[in-house]
């Protein structure tokens, strides 16, 4: 049976123990950081992502599958203990909306934000389909060298990455690329977890934060980033994910419009059979 929730019993993973829940009864549960996703200063966002999905997975209304999922980082998560509080705000015949929040108490011991998200999971109905947006012709995953970690970011090591073009910069000059639009900012890369991993949606929800922020490669400065929002759709069904196993997937990354301190990129994952699974948008803060 394809596993759509995380326990804290379900896996040895590290993904899995990242993002365990332990239910507190009607809406609520308790999680902890890990420190096999640790960035710099706080756990990597896309394991925060993954955390929010997981509640309503774990949730025994849950109806259906994701559709999509907002994510808004209000504050930086600190390491230790945290609650999830995961809210069906409305069900209907086919879709339900729920709201997600995560709270950890600040130095005086007074619970905050520091997370909110959005989640709609739907039953799915067989209609036409089509892809306008076909995975690109990309070298396969063992022709591409795989991406060697050296980097203090212990979730960097989580992953295995083999980057076909856009890799981070090794100079950071200030120089602004001038290349053309659709390759000024443009990431492509295989990735799966490591230890590898049965892909399912709380995994894709990771991958799709994987990517360095694009203005790096626009102008690589280093400069203080933080992403602000990222929203992702889901459009493999369960099936498809379990017919995926733990291959690779593709992901492709590039920005969009750098302006006034904001700046979003977009970002596409493909299984290595050609399906689109995700498509996903963020915005993201930058200091000049």
């Amino acid at each position: 049976m394809f596993n759509e929730s995380v326990s804290p019993t379900t896996s040895a993973h590290p993904f899995d123990k990242a993002i365990a829940l332990t239910s507190l009864g009607a809406d609520n549960f308790a999680g902890n950081t890990s420190p096999d996703y640790w960035n710099m200063i706080g756990p990597f966002g896309g394991i925060s992502a993954a955390v929010a999905l997981n509640a309503v997975m774990q949730h025994p209304s849950r109806l259906g599958e994701p559709v999509s999922l907002t994510i808004n980082y209000a504050s930086g998560l600190g390491q230790g203990p945290y609650t999830v509080t995961a809210r069906a705000a409305r069900t209907n015949r086919s879709t339900q909306h729920w709201v997600v929040e995560v709270f950890q108490p600040n130095t005086d011991g007074v619970q905050e934000t520091v997370l909110t998200a959005n989640a709609i999971t739907a039953l799915r109905r067989a209609t036409w389909s089509g892809n306008d947006m076909p995975m690109p012709p990309v070298p396969a995953p063992l022709e591409v060298q795989r991406q060697t970690v050296n980097a203090s970011m212990e979730w960097l090591k989580r992953y295995e990455l083999r980057t076909i073009t856009g890799k981070m910069p090794k100079k950071f000059d200030g120089v602004v690329r001038q290349d053309a639009p659709d390759t000024a900012s443009l990431t492509q890369l295989w990735m799966r977890d490591e230890p590898p991993r049965g892909i399912d949606f709380c995994s894709l929800a990771a991958f799709a934060d994987v990517f360095y922020p694009r203005v790096y490669l626009r102008r690589p400065s280093p400069v203080p980033v933080g992403t602000v929002s990222m929203t992702v759709y889901f459009h493999a069904s369960a099936a498809d994910l379990l017919a995926c196993g733990s291959a690779y997937v593709l992901g492709q990354a590039r920005g969009q419009v750098f302006q006034n301190g904001f700046f979003d990129q977009s970002a596409q994952l493909w299984s290595e059979s050609g399906t689109l699974l995700v498509t996903s948008l963020q915005i993201v803060y930058y200091k000049e």
